[in-house]
């Protein structure tokens, strides 16, 4: 099986020459510093006056002369507002009684508004389960009987100041339904984990995503909830604004390197608008152990992006607070596992990870092995005309300094 998911996350049969791939890289590399190489960054809950605390988190990074505010709730359903500014000196008002209203919009606002570069917002609406006992195809879609899904509109959440560390410029929503009969959620939770960076680098674990002062990364972890069938698939409804009638774009960045998270050559990414804009950035892998690792590796499917229309996504009160109600939203599903192989059911754990960001996306550069291994086989033949030009030069000076005896 290792075999077959390996294969799904590699070249299959349009493999582009190392020469391409280096040349993409070093033209691509430089873009990834034309953000702020470092900022000031804050995590912020942000207090309700009003009444008890409501879980709103505000990430300020503040750069030479840009800002970018990230606004995470579970007022309704998870989501998140990207707003990138072109001064350091943007800021947050928030109107509780307007965005505890039946009418949230214009609680949210960041101020001076014609200092916005860009703006849009992701929603987890759903938690999918899908019964993959009978299913042989590893392709399919959707890949398995699905479950009624799991409305993360209807989760009761931790609140957020208890998780805030600001070590590590992090803080985890954690949450379970509130309506749950059967308790599956009586020993398990699902658990949203933002970070925030100040500069550029690299965690520990894999899949070990890329990530620099102009991104924020969110890890899901679904623990301990049980399962309703032997061989069950989890997956995520994940919303997003659309660009008038269109939704975004959906690209595929394939590499020859697996150093980070091995046996995955691929790079999956959520584009709002042409480069440098918005962007969600993920390796196509999930985990069914902590730490992850080869062994535990689950592919990860994503769907196509479609224009949420035929039925009606759970609403964020933050998301119609800041774009007002007149929105398209677009939608796509996201799936981990297989019918075969690891997955959920071995330690009921399932993780996965994502970047989001303002900028062109980080790109990998080539690890220092397939440096050495593209330098050996691109060297070698120039090598070997080396020495067989000497080789001719020495043996033509030989016959050429012969003296004939007369």
């Amino acid at each position: 099986m290792r075999g077959s998911v390996e294969h799904s996350w590699g070249w299959g049969h349009c493999a582009p020459s190392p020469l391409l791939l280096l040349t993409l890289l070093l033209f691509a590399a430089p873009f990834g510093l034309l953000g702020e190489k470092t900022r000031q960054v804050s995590l912020e809950v942000i207090p309700n006056w009003l009444g008890p605390v409501q879980n709103l988190l505000h990430i300020r990074a503040v750069g030479t002369n840009s800002t970018l505010h990230y606004m995470w709730s579970s007022l309704g359903p998870l989501a998140v507002v990207l707003v990138a500014t072109n001064t350091p000196h943007s800021t947050l008002s928030v109107n509780w009684s307007r965005l505890l209203s039946p009418e949230p919009d214009g609680g949210l606002i960041v101020l001076p508004k014609d200092s916005i570069q860009f703006s849009s917002a992701l929603v987890f609406t759903r938690l999918l389960e899908f019964d993959s006992t009978n299913v042989s195809d590893t392709a399919a879609k959707p890949p398995g009987t699905p479950y009624p899904p799991y409305s993360l509109a209807d989760f009761s959440w931790n609140n957020i100041t208890d998780s805030l560390d600001p070590a590590t410029l992090s803080a985890t929503f954690q949450g379970h339904p509130m309506n749950d009969p059967t308790r599956t959620f009586a020993n398990g939770s699902l658990a949203f984990r933002v970070q925030a960076f100040s500069r550029s680098s690299r965690p520990a674990q894999p899949p070990r995503l890329l990530h620099t002062a102009d991104t924020c990364q969110l890890e899901v972890a679904l623990v301990g909830a049980s399962p309703r069938g032997n061989r069950s698939l989890f997956g995520l409804e994940v919303a997003t604004l659309g660009q008038g009638p269109d939704c975004p774009s959906m690209q595929e960045q394939h590499s020859i390197d697996d150093e980070y998270a091995p046996a995955v050559f691929q790079l999956d990414r959520l584009l709002w608008g042409s480069l440098p804009s918005g962007f969600a950035q993920w390796r196509p892998v999930a985990y069914s152990q902590k730490p992850g690792g080869r062994e535990s590796a689950l592919p990860c499917q994503a769907s196509p992006l479609h224009p949420a229309l035929a039925y009606p996504l759970p609403q964020s009160p933050i998301v119609r607070a800041f774009f007002g109600s007149q929105n398209n939203f677009c939608a796509f599903n996201l799936t981990f596992g297989a019918s075969t192989g690891p997955g959920y059911w071995d330690q009921h754990y399932l993780s996965w990870s994502m970047l989001l960001g303002v900028g062109f996306p980080p790109v990998d550069g080539l690890s220092p092995l397939v440096l050495g291994i593209m330098a050996v086989a691109l060297g070698a033949p120039g090598l070997m005309l080396l020495v067989g030009g000497l080789v001719l030069l020495l043996y033509h000076k030989k016959y050429s300094e012969y003296q004939s005896i007369n």
